[in-house]
């Protein structure tokens, strides 16, 4: 069932004392289906988001959400120089729940905003670097999952292992992502506190800085690599800036083999996206990560840029990253099974139809 935004309305004054809304905006998520959404502010100027899933998944989303956010405390928060989402109440709606947050400021990215001539690519490194300074005290206290190396690895080989017995994996990339896999020294890393579902879309900015990051419903301990997979499908150049700023906030606990296992992600989800349409039964999308597949064994002969491991072809570009990953219909996130949500753009102008409640 839909929801308006004056039921989303409702639900926020009955979930937050002496809040009186005078005006409601239905909140656009975009590309993300999975909540119903808006922003209600009142006569003193104060903006509330009200989310409600509209699914079982997003339901059990929003409960880790919530569980992962009660747990960052104000300590935990002080470490950060940007805002994280901060729940001011939660309501019953027919068989689910809504929950109300401060809105939060700020533009949203996107894959594009990262350019040379940008702050986005800094803010957007030491933003990171940040979230895996965190204590990982916090995450173990909090009963959150906790991956160590050996066990991230072996996970890795098993997704190597079980898209290869589709018998549909070209044999080069078999041989690429096994060596990648077997490399002892690829995966000597310090885990740490990581967000686990960044994309582009997870962060806001202001004019020159990093503002808020959004969506924590995987939050854990685990490799710092997967945090940065997705900015391997950035431009090259600011790419290249926005690890370096990384680095240089990290300091004495940079890895020096942290860019390669995030290619290494990066290229695993094109097997991702085949073992979804495997496990769908659905010839489109295996035909579609064959193609996929093939089109990344060319680039891997034919580029020249940083090998995942010793002896292996060179890494795909990560511009071909990019256009291979927006070929895909729904983008690598429809083949996570943990789901897609990387946080929601803010509201903005034409968006917003403002409603008088009083009307």
């Amino acid at each position: 069932m839909a929801r308006s935004h004056l039921t989303l309305a409702a639900l926020a004054t009955s979930a937050v004392a002496d809040f009186d809304p005078v005006r409601s905006a239905s909140f656009s998520t975009g590309e993300h289906g999975d909540f119903f959404a808006a922003v209600v502010e009142n006569a003193a100027g104060r903006e509330l988001l009200v989310r409600v899933p509209n699914s079982a998944e997003a339901e059990a989303q929003l409960s880790s959400e919530l569980y992962a956010l009660e747990h960052m405390s104000a300590g935990i928060r002080s470490r950060l120089a940007f805002e994280v989402p901060t729940v001011i109440g939660r309501a019953t709606i027919g068989k689910t729940f809504g929950l109300i947050f401060d809105f939060l400021k700020g533009t949203s990215v996107s894959l594009a905003d990262f350019r040379q001539d940008s702050d986005v690519p800094v803010s957007v490194g030491r933003g990171i670097a940040a979230i895996h300074a965190l204590p990982t005290s916090f995450v173990v206290d909090a009963s959150l999952p906790v991956f160590y190396a050996p066990e991230v690895q072996k996970q890795t080989r098993e997704l190597v292992d079980k898209a290869r017995a589709t018998n549909l994996l070209p044999a080069a990339l078999v041989a690429r992502w096994q060596n990648a896999v077997d490399d002892a020294a690829l995966w000597m890393f310090e885990p740490t506190v990581t967000h686990g579902s960044l994309n582009a879309d997870s962060f806001l900015v202001g004019e020159d800085s990093l503002t808020a990051v959004l969506g924590w419903a995987t939050l854990r301990v685990g490799d710092p690599a997967w945090d940065l997979h997705w900015m391997i499908n950035v431009d090259l150049d600011a790419q290249d800036i926005a690890f370096g700023a990384y680095s240089a906030a990290r300091r004495s606990a940079a890895d020096p083999k942290l860019r390669q296992r995030a290619t290494l992600y990066s290229e695993l989800e094109l097997a991702r996206w085949l073992l979804h349409g495997v496990e769908q039964k659905s010839p489109e999308i295996v035909d579609d990560a064959i193609n996929m597949l093939d089109r990344l064994v060319d680039s891997v002969h034919a580029e020249t840029s940083s090998p995942i491991a010793p002896g292996l072809d060179e890494a795909l570009t990560v511009t071909q990253v990019v256009e291979l990953l927006e070929d895909t219909p729904g983008g690598s996130q429809s083949a996570d099974p943990r789901g897609d949500y990387r946080g929601m753009p803010p509201v903005t102008d034409n968006q917003r139809s403002s409603s008088s409640l009083s009307e």
